[in-house]
């Protein structure tokens, strides 16, 4: 068994998707939902690996920390490939003296070599496996260097274990270590290394001041011990503030000028790139220039051929065919959106630019009960709900969790909704401006109420803040391409599902009876008629719903205060399918249940009282 470790961004599952290739499986770990990678490598026959959640230290903070910790202590005799970030090593030594005073069987991987060579990061790899007793080795996953050495002394095994590091612990660690070890441990057994006795269940038995000084000193032991060892193996320049590099990251770190920058990230990545690129000159090719001059006749001629009932002729073709509408929507509409979201968000994430958001935004998020991680999902979530839901894994408390998403679920528009809401405002600036302001509020507000009413405790907020970098093509390309796969596997099918429930109700006389229920409330928000079937599609996806108000537009049928009105109630609409049963299977079925009923009543009120406010003030 080989158990790949390491805190995130180091290239861990690099490394571990260049030992396995394709021979993968991902599972959820047991009694959890974090995914597990698990597979075998053509260059190590006989070793099952795993790739573990990331985690900084033994001592779990988030649900990931608690089940790498759980995997490697549950398999002691497994052989633990620890990756490390080369140029920040002094951070990283800690864990791997951790490790090693469990006394396992570990090999050192110091990735990312080629960034330390730049910065003048010098390493002697050898010396340092000789001071801890393990082999080490260089690596620079992205291109495979090292990658053969790594694999030659997996294969080459390792004889025996490696010495418990000297670690010389305070006085006040080494008390709370014999009183809680007299309670557990058969008396006359020697008190073992603090990482076989240190877990959650010790610090729970501390007082928050005790406990918070406890681990303090612990770290700073592990700390000072790991810089003696650096000392004699390692230098690490100072990096120069001149360089444009060193420009940028200061720039991304002062509040002063990170703002400006993120303003106009959002503005060229998501309004420009997103909102006009993909939405606008895509979806514009796609839909008008190739889908409706070609592609429809063609498919709609050729069912016409094919199938002499028109019944069945409605299936596929005409108004609501799973190929003219399900097809069309997803192909023509979505794709171009969805896409230059996804490739937008990795340019971020490779870029390190992600962390560096996640910072300038923690004391706003604190606000709303969560902490500046809680960028990520938030991020992700104008890419996809479904996914970013997921996401919300990474948060290290439940009560985090559970705010995320909610959040998710009501105020956070997915991008192919974004993009069409984009294309709905492009030529209105006083809308836009209106609806993005409304849209914040109604953010910030639900967030801080729930902050209020949701029990636990507020979380401490650590994130590791990696060198801006130039993001490489082949990682956004990597990214993009396997999440608009898990995009498009998860949404296709809900899409030609979608146009086969509005065939079958449409038949039966159900969706017209629907869309009967439903035209009172649309005009009450000042909607036309026709824009019942918009909402009606946004039962089974937002996108879907947004796509057919685009639709009214193309077709002149909204003025500019429906247009208001219609992009604040599909901003705001009921969480797709998917990510209802995401909903479900993360937080239950009451807090899904609970979650829609809200969201549904606060749009339909939100709409109502836009409408009237239009009207009476003569705006619009």
């Amino acid at each position: 068994m080989l158990l790949i470790v390491g805190p995130p961004n180091v290239g861990k599952s690099l490394i571990f998707n260049r030992l396995t290739g394709r021979h993968v499986s991902v599972s959820n770990y047991p009694g959890t939902t974090v995914d597990i990678s698990t597979g075998t490598s053509p260059f190590l026959p006989g070793y099952e690996l795993r790739d573990t959640p990331g985690a900084y230290s033994l001592v779990p903070i988030s649900e990931e920390e608690r089940i790498a910790r759980e995997m490697i202590l549950s398999e002691p005799q497994a052989i633990i490939v620890q990756v490390v970030d080369a140029k920040n090593l002094r951070r990283m030594l800690p864990f791997t003296l951790e490790l090693l005073e469990l006394r396992r069987k570990v090999i050192l991987v110091l990735n990312l070599m080629d960034e330390a060579r730049r910065l003048g990061v010098s390493i002697d790899s050898t010396q340092l496996g000789e001071e801890l007793g393990i082999p080490v080795v260089e690596t620079v996953a992205t291109t495979g260097e090292g990658m053969d050495r790594l694999c030659a002394v997996i294969r080459d095994g390792i004889s025996q274990l490696p010495p418990v590091p000297p670690i010389d612990y305070p006085p006040r660690v080494r008390s709370v270590l014999r009183e809680y070890a007299a309670n557990v441990l058969p008396e006359g057994k020697p008190l073992p290394p603090p990482a076989q006795i240190v877990g959650p269940e010790l610090l729970d038995e501390l007082e928050l001041e005790e406990r918070t000084q406890f681990e303090l000193e612990l770290r700073l032991a592990r700390q000072r011990y790991a810089d003696s060892v650096l000392a004699e193996v390692a230098s690490f320049p100072i990096p120069s503030s001149s360089t444009f590099a060193g420009v940028l990251n200061r720039l991304t770190m002062n509040v002063w000028t990170a703002v400006p920058i993120a303003f106009a990230v959002l503005y060229f990545g998501v309004y420009q790139f997103v909102g006009q690129f993909g939405a606008g000159t895509l979806v514009d090719f796609l839909e008008n220039d190739l889908y409706e001059t070609y592609v429809t006749p063609w498919l709609t001629a050729w069912v016409e051929r094919l199938i002499p009932w028109p019944v069945l002729q409605d299936l596929f073709v005409h108004d609501y065919g799973v190929f003219t509408l399900g097809l069309r929507y997803a192909i023509a509409l979505i794709l171009p959106i969805v896409g230059t979201f996804f490739i937008m968000f990795s340019i971020l994430e490779d870029s390190g630019y992600l962390p560096r958001l996640a910072l300038l935004l923690d004391r706003v998020f604190k606000k709303l009960g969560l902490n500046g991680r809680a960028v990520i999902p938030i991020i992700l979530g104008f890419g996809c709900g479904t996914m970013a839901t997921v996401v919300t894994r990474i948060l290290e408390t439940r009560r985090e969790r559970i705010i995320a998403t909610l959040l998710l679920g009501f105020a956070i528009p997915c991008s192919a909704q974004l993009g069409v809401i984009l294309a709905m405002v492009s030529t209105h600036h006083q809308i836009f401006i209106a609806w993005c302001v409304l849209m914040t509020i109604i953010f910030l507000a639900l967030g801080m109420i729930a902050a209020r009413t949701v029990p636990g405790r507020a979380p401490a907020f650590y994130l590791e803040i990696p060198p801006l970098r130039m993001p490489r093509l082949s990682n956004v390309l990597m990214k993009t391409y396997s999440r608009m796969y898990w995009y498009f596997i998860e949404i296709l099918p809900l899409f030609l599902f979608a146009s086969v429930i509005i065939w079958v109700g449409t038949l039966t006389g159900l969706f017209q009876a629907v869309i009967k229920l439903i035209v009172p409330i649309i005009g009450l928000m000042g909607l036309p008629a026709e824009a019942a079937s918009a909402f009606l599609f946004g039962f089974f996806r937002r996108d879907y719903g947004a796509a057919g108000l685009l639709d009214l537009l193309n077709h002149g049928q909204l003025n500019p205060r429906q247009i208001f009105v219609s992009v604040l109630v599909i901003s705001l609409f009921l969480p797709c399918i998917a990510q209802f049963f995401v909903m479900k299977k993360e937080r239950g079925w009451k807090f899904a249940l609970a979650t829609s009923a809200a969201v549904w009543l606060t749009a339909t009120t939100v709409g109502i009282l836009a409408n009237y406010v239009a009207l009476s003030t003569g705006w619009l």
